[in-house]
């Protein structure tokens, strides 16, 4: 390994910031991609095959079982193919996959022997023939979304593979926050762009053009990604830089590190993977919870639709806020660490107090909002942004306490639970809010009556769930440890 100190009077490059920027497009695109279904199948999609809430229902809450069972192996296929042909991998076939939703209502028309989309529509709403089109498109874009989740699943243990890869402990975090801020972005430009794509041209070229975007990423992943020792845009003092926890560390154990990966089963027997499943299992639906409802929310309490001005304008303050906060929020272990002399895990720990205690805020959403519509927009924009930092840092521990080998696969696991995690907490939700709805006045919660009650409990779950789940995490893992395979 390069001396840090023989390397210090040359001029490092800055390369592993290139790298950063590949993981932010490509989570960015991850999100888009993820997106251009819910942007377009209500106004556009719907009237062609005749779907209903529940098909599109049935459409989602199949991609979010999928995309947890692919999770749970997604990573140890990573940590098997490599950072970059396993990334290569995953963002061919999720962009291929979202290109291939494009032809789903072409099929359908061939299955059902009709000739046109004007034939589709002019079908009776309710007749046997309408029914037949809406069970044949659904599938077909079951089969897609199976596909787009099969390859989506890659990116986060991928990208989180090759930040430990590029950077070292200290900067783990604030690089996590950096590319993770792409699903951010991703949620600001995709209701300005995917509803205009589909308006101008027809949502298939909506999911062609957004698709497409994977495959031009692919060409500058092969031209300019490496290994840090074996890329020649990585000179010796950045690579020292890199390099600088393996300080005292003989080059077997850094050879042992980087290529001998533990057994997946094995992986259960650590307490620090689970650690990391209940950081997961307990926050990401929060996450996807506020992602999926907060317009529905907007529009059922305060009569601001999705694509009204006021509507677009909170769920813009909304998103700008996760985007600027969460990446601030990334370095706040960085200054730990450099300023404050603490080690890089219990660092980050101390980060993930601060950010756990943050989303208490949701308490706040409903009562003020009696107000005005913008005080649960900041307020949700803060959750937002502190589980984006929460979630900078939970990756960056498996970095921390396990070796480079085996960091995709535990990402994966992970996944896995945070994705059921958002199953669960999306699906009981809508269940818990159409009850409400039906009880009215007699379902009530903290002061509030039938739908908004509903929100409150749900709010409450969120307010609470970072707390608990710091607390477990810490009881498993009290103190650093590092897992030796």
């Amino acid at each position: 390994m390069p001396s840090l100190t023989a390397s210090a009077s040359i001029k490092s490059t800055n390369w592993r910031w290139v790298i950063c920027s590949l993981l932010f497009f490509a989570t960015a695109i991850n999100y888009l991609d993820r997106q251009v279904l819910s942007l377009t199948w209500k106004d556009f999609i719907a009237p062609e095959f005749h779907w209903t809430d529940s098909d599109y229902g049935t459409i989602t809450g199949f991609f979010s079982l999928f995309y947890a069972a692919i999770s749970l192996f997604s990573g140890r296929f990573i940590d098997w193919m490599g950072s970059k042909k396993g990334y290569l991998w995953a963002i061919f076939v999720w962009s291929l996959a979202a290109c291939l939703h494009a032809g789903c209502g072409w099929l359908t028309m061939k299955m059902e022997g009709l000739d046109s989309v004007a034939a589709l529509e002019n079908v009776q709403a309710g007749s046997a023939l309408a029914l037949s089109i809406a069970s044949v498109s659904v599938w077909l874009f079951l089969a897609c979304r199976a596909l787009l989740a099969l390859g989506e699943a890659g990116n986060f243990p991928a990208a989180i593979k090759v930040t430990a890869m590029y950077f070292p402990k200290k900067d783990r975090a604030f690089a996590t926050a950096i590319f993770n801020s792409g699903a951010s972005i991703g949620a600001l430009a995709a209701p300005l762009s995917i509803p205009l794509l589909a308006k101008l041209w027809g949502w298939e070229m909506a999911f062609v053009i957004i698709g497409a975007l994977g495959f031009v990423w692919m060409g500058f992943w092969i031209k300019f990604f490496e290994k840090p020792a074996d890329s020649p845009y990585v000179n010796k003092a950045e690579l020292a830089y890199i390099q600088q926890d393996e300080a005292g560390e003989s080059k077997t154990e850094i050879i042992r590190d980087e290529t001998k990966a533990i057994p997946f089963w094995r992986c259960f027997t650590y307490r620090q993977t689970w650690a990391f499943i209940v950081g997961k299992a307990l926050t990401d639906g929060v996450w996807w919870f506020l992602l999926f409802w907060t317009p529905a929310y907007f529009s059922d309490q305060y009569g601001y639709a999705s694509y009204t001005p006021m509507g677009q304008m909170l769920i813009f303050t909304l998103y700008m806020i996760v985007t600027v906060f969460s990446i601030m929020g990334g370095y706040l272990p960085k200054y730990y660490v450099e300023r404050r002399g603490m080690e890089p895990y219990p660092g980050r720990m101390k980060a993930m107090l601060i950010f756990a205690f943050i989303p208490t805020v949701a308490l706040l959403a409903q009562p003020l909002g009696v107000y005005s519509a913008w005080w649960p927009s900041v307020i949700i924009g803060f959750v937002c942004a502190a589980h984006q930092a929460w979630s900078a840092n939970l990756y960056s521990t498996v970095g921390d306490m396990f070796p480079t080998s085996s960091v995709a696969t535990i990402v994966g696991i992970g996944t896995m639970a945070g994705g059921l995690d958002s199953y669960i907490m999306c699906q009981g939700s809508g269940m818990l809010f159409d009850y409400a709805a039906a009880q009215g006045g007699a379902f009530t919660f903290a002061g509030f009556e039938a739908k908004p009650a509903a929100y409150m409990v749900v709010f409450t779950v969120c307010a609470f769930s970072y707390l608990l789940a710091w607390a477990i995490m810490k009881a498993l893992v009290p103190r650093f440890k590092k897992i030796n395979p």
